[in-house]
């Protein structure tokens, strides 16, 4: 017995050693993105996007050692559908609430039929499956964390990921940057301008940058209408891998209906609702996951092939401008009827 036990001890010892240089990489990787968001001009990006631009620049220039991969692997797996559950400790359903019934429904709208605009666009254009997926989600829902989300079902490679998250930054970016110029010309008032930016602008960091523009209750209406978009991350990732699952009977035995990171996610939902969760345990994890996207993300990062997303050609980012201007004008047309 004791020979068993020092015997599984000693393999989950190399075990994690053999993590241990990957993990380290990706550690600097992330540190290295929260640095560089501290230079003039870079301020406006999120670590996230960083992350994966700097390990993709590190891997396609200094190269990676065979020693890292296992470590890469698991920050970009595992890491990554941890750091989504998390995200449920951000979200409650008051904030859907605040939105109200005709709020929500438009969200909702919006989202679903951005969705199946950028997939039919996609295909129509001949655009890879996985790709035209994670750039549905991350126009459709919340930027790089929903193209993180989704690409936890959908699979795609990490070039894919990097093409997409670029995508979507370039189109926000834009988007931060020229939608608070146009409220006059709209005549949107606060409110309206507000909920505009939050259900059209694709990342968090850019719906508060371009939002307070407007002034405080454009701001913090900006902020809702997003973390409303944010919260159906939930039921788009669950019903994709539903859509995409293999029939039961190929299934193999004991595997998840739904993924164990979406029912975590809806969990912690409901308990940060409930207000069971103490500040004092909440507040670490939610100042963390952040910190955990970004190592997620430096992980996909270190594992790009830039030769292989100039493969991808024009096409996807002609998907993506195309889908960014769709939820731009129906996000405005609803908006417009409802205030």
């Amino acid at each position: 017995m004791t020979q068993f036990s020092t015997s599984s001890a000693v393999t989950n010892s190399g075990r994690l050693a053999g993590y241990a240089p990957g993990l380290v990489l990706v550690a600097i990787i992330t540190a290295s993105a929260y640095g560089i968001r501290h230079l003039p001009m870079l301020d406006a990006f999120s670590p996230m996007i960083l992350a994966i631009l700097v390990g993709a620049v590190f891997a396609n220039t200094v190269g990676l050692s065979t020693h890292t991969k296992a470590g890469i692997g698991i920050a970009g797996k595992h890491l990554l559908r941890l750091a989504v559950a998390l995200l449920g400790l951000q979200l409650t359903f008051v904030q859907l609430a605040e939105m109200g019934v005709k709020g929500v429904l438009f969200a909702a709208l919006t989202l679903s039929s951005t969705f199946l605009f950028t997939l039919g666009l996609a295909r129509l254009l001949g655009v890879d499956r996985k790709l035209s997926l994670l750039l549905a989600a991350g126009t459709s829902v919340c930027g790089a964390s929903a193209i993180a989300g989704v690409n936890a079902v959908a699979g795609a490679d990490d070039e894919d990921v990097s093409y997409a998250v670029a995508c979507v930054t370039l189109f926000g970016t834009i988007a931060m940057f020229l939608y608070p110029t146009l409220q006059a010309a709209l005549t949107l008032g606060p409110q309206a301008f507000g909920y505009w930016i939050g259900l059209s602008v694709h990342e968090v960091g850019q719906v508060v940058a371009a939002g307070f523009q407007g002034g405080e209750l454009a701001g913090q209406n900006a902020v809702i209408a997003k973390l409303t978009r944010v919260i159906m991350l939930a039921p788009l990732v669950m019903g994709l891998f539903l859509y995409t699952a293999r029939p039961a009977a190929a299934r193999p035995a004991g595997a998840q209906i739904i993924p164990w990171f979406i029912i975590a996610f809806l969990l912690l939902a409901i308990l940060n609702s409930s207000g069971i969760i103490a500040d004092g345990i909440r507040k670490p994890i939610v100042e963390a996951t952040p910190f955990l996207l970004t190592a997620a993300m430096s992980a996909l990062g270190l594992g790009t092939d830039v030769t292989k997303i100039r493969q991808r050609g024009s096409l996807p980012l002609l998907v993506a401008g195309l889908s960014s201007l769709f939820i731009a004008a129906v996000s405005l047309l609803l908006i417009k009827s409802m205030l």
